[in-house]
């Protein structure tokens, strides 16, 4: 994953240690080579500053001089429209609404899931289920190209990487079938983009 030289910026981002969302923008920015300030935020305990910001108190959180972004996919197109280089979306219209419905399945099928998984109680069970089922069921685009859809990293990726990272501590095991998945993960976790990306909390769930 080629990245841009980081470039100056007035950024702040409010995020947690370990949550999917958080990681998802993180890698929004290392794949644009932006530097920004980073507050990590206890989300039992959050700060002043984010409570004044934020009417919701929950991150992510972006602050760029006078605006505030609260809405993960805002953050992420805003950021992709704010340093257009390398950009994350296609050019075209029709394969960027494709790519933006991808996203929207992510964020509506899996990263729901996620959630549930991670809230634990009768539910995470069901929830690690129709994870890994609906994983497999779509392994076959995740080899269509190098990365999800697209040969060029997109929106998309900054999606999935995360969540796929994750698998192994939410107790998603992927069957040889999907091997593909498996496959497309450790192409994006061997960057430096990634390994930016993350915290060190993030980094010990696959230690």
């Amino acid at each position: 994953m080629a990245l841009n030289q980081r470039s100056r910026t007035i950024l702040t981002l409010y995020s947690a240690r370990e949550s999917v969302h958080c990681h998802r923008v993180r890698m929004t920015l290392a794949a644009k080579g932006v530097t920004y300030d980073h507050i990590l935020v206890d989300l039992d305990n959050p700060p002043e500053d984010l409570i004044d910001l934020n009417p919701y108190n929950s991150v992510p959180t972006l602050v760029d001089r006078d605006l505030v972004l609260y809405d993960t996919s805002v953050i992420c197109e805003y950021l992709d429209e704010r340093y257009p280089h390398p950009p994350l979306m296609p050019v075209d219209p029709m394969s960027r609404a494709r790519l933006r419905l991808a996203i929207v399945r992510v964020e509506n099928d899996w990263l729901t899931l996620v959630e549930q998984i991670e809230a634990g109680g009768k539910s995470a069970d069901a929830a690690r289920k129709a994870l890994r089922d609906d994983l497999v069921k779509n392994a076959s685009a995740f080899k269509a190209s190098k990365f999800f859809l697209s040969p060029e990293i997109s929106l998309a990726d900054c999606a999935l990487a995360p969540l796929i990272w994750r698998l192994d501590s939410l107790g998603v095991q992927l069957p040889r079938e999907a091997q593909a998945i498996v496959d497309y993960g450790e192409r994006i976790f061997r960057s430096q983009g990634f390994a930016r990306s993350m915290t060190a909390e993030e980094k010990a769930l696959r230690s």
